[in-house]
């Protein structure tokens, strides 16, 4: 549709979007009675409104009649180029979230209410979906949904009461973190205790670097700091953040990992507070130091990280040894080493003490066992010996070649033998006259 009106004045206690320049208004002037003349017939009026357009202007006469979606595209058109962005306050009601990822609810006060609408790709701007009954203030821009000819208020940017929705979605995030065993305290890894080189994932240009390194060279010059650098507040830090802590384990070249910014506002620190940041801490491969804000910030990634330190100042400490502590390590070292080659010396000497009392009782067992089992052997080979026969009175015949005479035929007449008795030999001749 063509020749729209011009915009009207728009005014309210809390809103003058339209503060064109207007002449001061007159004093109102006492009414004049006029004569009063009947009404014009209504094809009159309707021809009236159009008398400068004409006839054939879309909408004039019946057959010119516009088809509903022009109608309601035509105020979506005039309604969205009237009112600027702005921000309204009032009451969630009726909050849904559609199967598209869409927020649907109203904004309500005592006096009237408007349907609104947050796009799934604007959620990210919001910390938390609302609930029903939760004081907001919205930004957004007022329009109109053509295929109902409904007023819709179209949201980017919300903000509760207090910290309703950032409390809410740490809530949220704490238990997912939580249900997944990224917050078990068993899972926190001991930080090394003489790291050579020292990852910063953090803003190059903040204040919190260079705290970092002044504390690094005073305590411990050698040590090397790599900067990763990305963005610690606004919308880009969740992304920029969870690539410079992808970066450093590709890397592999780190002993610990420094995370964090100095101080701000709680929506300067809330990139901190990222469910994907804080994954992409849980997920390195070295022990990691978070260091957000002040001491009274605490952040999911405080929760996440092996060490929390209350300041970036305080993390370079807890990642580094001063040489003082160095030397005091060392002799502690030096003194356990001692320690140690002591007790090892003793337990060396007590063991060969040990070792040869048991060698010498062993042996002595093992000479008794072969002494009574040689006296066994003697035994059984004593009851079997000739020798033993001979004690028990019995004679053994032998020839002169000592050959043993066992048979009656071998003694023959004249035949001379000696007999082999238990003390001697006696000589022996076979008579002949047997």
């Amino acid at each position: 549709m063509t020749g729209r009106r011009p915009p009207r004045r728009a005014g309210g206690p809390d809103l003058d979007l339209f503060a064109e320049d207007q002449p001061a208004p007159r004093s109102p002037e006492p009414p004049r009675r006029k004569k009063t003349a009947p009404p014009p017939p209504a094809d009159d009026l309707a021809l009236s409104d159009y008398a400068e357009v004409g006839e054939t202007f879309p909408g004039a006469t019946a057959g010119s009649a516009i088809s509903v979606s022009t109608l309601t595209e035509t105020a979506r058109d005039i309604l969205e180029g009237a009112f600027i962005p702005l921000w309204v306050r009032g009451e969630v009601s009726d909050f849904k979230k559609h199967r598209t990822g869409h927020w649907y609810f109203s904004l309500r006060d005592r006096g009237a209410q408007i349907r609104c609408a947050v796009w799934t790709r604007d959620q990210r701007g919001i910390a938390a979906s609302p609930d029903d009954g939760m004081q907001v203030a919205a930004y957004g821009r007022l329009s109109v949904y053509p295929a109902r000819g409904e007023m819709r208020f179209t949201v980017t940017r919300m903000e509760a009461e207090g910290d309703g929705l950032r409390r809410k979605a740490l809530e949220i995030t704490r238990a997912r973190l939580d249900a997944d065993g990224l917050l078990r305290p068993e899972r926190k890894r001991p930080l090394p205790r003489f790291p050579r080189v020292i990852a910063v994932v953090t803003s190059p240009s903040g204040a919190a670097l260079h705290d970092i390194v002044a504390v690094v060279r005073r305590r411990a010059a050698a040590v090397r700091l790599v900067v990763v650098p990305a963005a610690v507040q606004g919308d880009s830090a969740p992304l920029e953040l969870c690539a410079a802590l992808e970066r450093v384990n590709r890397w592999g070249g780190a002993d610990v990992v420094i995370v964090g910014r100095g101080g701000g506002a709680r929506e300067d620190l809330w990139a901190f507070n990222d469910e994907r940041v804080a994954r992409a801490l849980a997920a390195c491969t070295v022990p990691t130091i978070s260091a957000v804000g002040h001491e009274i910030d605490i952040s999911i990634c405080d929760l996440v990280a092996d060490h929390r330190a209350p300041t970036p100042s305080a993390a370079a400490e807890a990642a580094t040894r001063s040489r003082a502590e160095l030397e005091g390590a060392l002799r502690q070292a030096g003194a356990r080493i001692a320690n140690t080659v002591r007790a090892l010396v003793r337990s060396a000497a007590d063991e060969l003490r040990h070792g040869a009392r048991d060698l010498a009782a062993g042996a002595d067992a093992q000479v008794a066992r072969r002494r009574a089992a040689v006296e066994s052997v003697a035994g059984r080979l004593n009851a079997l010996s000739p020798l033993a026969t001979l004690a028990r009175g019995y004679a053994v015949a032998r020839d002169d070649q000592g050959a043993t005479l066992a048979s009656v035929a071998q003694f023959t007449p004249g035949r001379a033998f000696e007999l082999m008795v238990r003390d001697g030999v006696v000589p022996s001749v076979v008579r002949s006259d047997q």
